[in-house]
């Protein structure tokens, strides 16, 4: 019996003490929900979230949305427009690199489908980094912009701190993972909106689909597709429109998306990050579900 009342006595002591905790730190009822919970009550798998209205330039939404997030292919945005920013002919030729070409097939990248030192032009290098996001096009870039990938990969950080991307860093051009490469949800969205003021970005970034230049390698050139634009379809969404994407994704990112989207006259700019991923030959798209959701919220209404 005291053994019994002493483990009552013990239990109550420790709610209490939690209790005591939650008013300290302002934690509501609903947050003690989720200390014993690995869901996401707010409805979305991604870790962190950043709505933002292009127009007004306010955010409709944020979750997490300035802590530390690992970019994944979303990388490949930045490599674009700095590539962009140093190109004076996008018709002038720009070979393959092999030596990268190659490390990225033992990496096992994604690919655009190019071969090492086949003949293409800086167009198919763009087309072919941002669409199905090609890690020897990104290298490619890279290599024949700035000579090196350690070179291009000092122009990317200036442009970050040129932007005021402070809490970003980037390490490779293409996404692989590596720790010293992070950045936020908020610092990706400031980027892609300064991006799409660059009209050859932006061009790109909102091409459902494009073929390259012919080559001796591809006599009839590659068709190309973005990996965001193809997977949508119209009835998916109510009220909006999206019309450009770049998807990112490994163990460490999870399932990301970066979007622009059209409502009702306005763009919208939206970045999820960090959604779960369990089998990446078998995703789940939790990214995808959660930016239709977001939108339909938004123009609904929901986050007024």
């Amino acid at each position: 019996m005291k053994k019994m009342m002493r483990f009552i006595r013990n239990i109550v002591l420790l709610a209490v003490v939690l209790s005591v905790a939650l008013l300290v730190t302002g934690q509501s009822d609903w947050n003690v929900k989720e200390l014993f919970s690995s869901g996401n009550s707010d409805g979305y798998a991604s870790q962190h979230i950043y709505l933002l209205d292009r127009d007004s330039g306010k955010a409709v939404f944020e979750k997490d949305a300035t802590s530390k997030a690992y970019p994944a292919s979303l990388t490949k945005i930045m490599t674009t427009l700095v590539a962009l920013e140093h190109i004076d002919d996008l018709s002038a030729g720009a070979p393959v690199d092999v030596q990268t070409y190659q490390a990225m097939v033992a990496q096992n990248a994604s690919m655009a489908g190019f071969y090492g030192r086949e003949a293409v032009t800086y167009r198919d290098l763009l087309y072919g980094t941002m669409l199905p996001s090609g890690g020897e096009a990104a290298n490619s870039l890279a290599i024949n912009v700035a000579g090196s990938r350690e070179k291009f990969v000092r122009l990317m950080n200036e442009k970050a701190a040129a932007l005021g991307m402070t809490k970003t860093h980037y390490s490779n051009p293409e996404g692989l993972h590596d720790p010293e490469q992070y950045t936020t949800a908020a610092d990706m969205a400031k980027l892609l909106d300064h991006a799409l003021g660059n009209q050859n970005f932006r061009a790109i970034f909102t091409k459902p689909a494009f073929t390259t230049t012919a080559t001796a390698d591809h006599p009839a050139g590659i068709q190309l597709k973005s990996t965001v634009l193809s997977s949508l379809h119209p009835e998916e969404q109510h009220g909006f429109t999206i019309i450009g994407g770049k998807s990112g994704t490994t163990y460490e990112a999870g399932q990301c998306w970066a979007t622009l989207s059209t409502a009702d006259g306005r763009e919208y700019i939206n970045v999820v990050m960090g959604a779960p991923l369990e089998d990446v030959s078998h995703p789940d798209f939790a990214q995808k579900r959660d930016t239709l959701k977001l939108l339909g919220q938004a123009v609904a209404g929901g986050f007024k």
